[in-house]
């Protein structure tokens, strides 16, 4: 089914935009929800009307949210969770968790749908993009460390892994510089019966 986007449509399009997509997405989530509307002769005519009243709302949403969105991309949440000894999480941090932490953090409510990365199942630093508008995504910190240890044990962990990489690479170059070292005989037989004679 044709259709054209009344609205942003997050992997879909912009408003104004004519997109042919299947008949059940359309008549059971994007017509309901006033997203789209069935792309016919008359509407298609509109698609310019329609186009430029979504970039003024966009610029009104964009400049009602940058204050969150700067909120956000200096924010650090904190998940103290239980793991196994690979450092693999018994279940997962959760999108709703994400977002219920930047509301407790913030006051900003944010739909959980919003999260765009999927349920982190790791110990470890991860950056979380959040979709506040089609322009705006700001980067959560998230740090998941394991259940009675602290938070700064897994930025301990990571300078730990790149002072381990230095250690090997170092270790390949002396390596490198031992063989250089050591002299090699690399006459053959030929040479030899000159030198004897």
């Amino acid at each position: 089914m044709k259709v054209m986007l009344l609205k942003d449509v997050y992997n879909l399009g912009r408003a104004g935009d004519v997109r042919k997509v299947a008949d059940g997405y359309a008549r059971n989530y994007l017509l309901p929800r006033a997203f789209a509307v069935p792309a016919t002769l008359g509407v298609q005519k509109q698609a310019e009307n329609v186009r430029i009243a979504g970039d003024k709302r966009r610029e009104q949403e964009n400049r009602d949210k940058a204050g969150a969105a700067e909120l956000l991309a200096d924010l650090r949440i904190e998940f103290s969770v239980r793991a196994g000894e690979q450092g693999r999480l018994y279940g997962s941090v959760t999108h709703q968790m994400i977002v219920d932490e930047i509301e407790d953090a913030t006051g900003e409510k944010i739909d959980r749908r919003s999260v765009i990365a999927p349920p982190i199942r790791d110990l470890g630093i991860v950056e979380v993009p959040i979709r506040l508008t089609a322009d705006l995504i700001p980067n959560v910190t998230v740090v998941v460390y394991q259940e009675g240890e602290s938070s700064d044990s897994q930025e301990d962990s990571a300078i730990r892994t790149d002072e381990s990489e230095f250690e090997v690479d170092m270790s390949l170059s002396d390596n490198d510089n031992s063989s250089e070292t050591e002299p090699v005989d690399v006459t053959d037989s030929g040479d030899l019966d000159k030198i004897a004679e």
